[in-house]
């Protein structure tokens, strides 16, 4: 029995998390540190703080479409060997390229994480032997209540 790829519910609130961390981030980067006009002159005039450093190697990234390209490599390698780690990562790189400037390839990214769930995890299991079938009863109007 193939079963479709569905992360536990532990691992979606660890996932909903990650993803959120990584869009306020990367809103942060932007936002604060990449479009803000003092900080860019702060960072070209050669002041050595943190900031001008992350400032520094995000353009970088983002100027050579690494986000987007990560993003999307990860979302294939996930699609084809289902990974909850994988869709973690892939996750966050395609928050981050949604964000800063890799529009395109980020969100084919995003695109393939969603059909991830519809496709069928590489592993077959079965359940476990105890595991007897769900009970099922009919409506509260059936004739076997009355």
């Amino acid at each position: 029995m193939n079963r479709s790829f569905l992360p536990s519910p532990r691992a979606t609130n660890v996932l909903v998390a990650v993803g959120l961390i990584a869009l306020f981030y990367a809103m942060y980067i932007r936002y604060m540190l990449i479009e803000t006009s003092s900080i860019a002159l702060e960072c070209d005039a050669g002041l050595p703080v943190a900031r001008c450093t992350v400032r520094a190697v995000s353009m970088l990234l983002f100027k050579n479409q690494l986000f987007g390209i990560a993003a999307l490599v990860l979302a294939v390698v996930h699609l084809v060997r289902p990974n909850v780690y994988l869709f973690g990562f892939a996750l966050a790189l395609a928050a981050f390229g949604l964000v800063l400037y890799n529009n395109g390839l980020a969100a084919m990214a995003a695109a393939l994480l969603v059909v991830s769930f519809a496709r069928p995890a590489a592993a077959s299991t079965t359940p476990p032997e105890g595991e007897e079938a769900p009970r099922t009863t009919g409506p509260a109007s059936s004739r076997a209540f009355r």
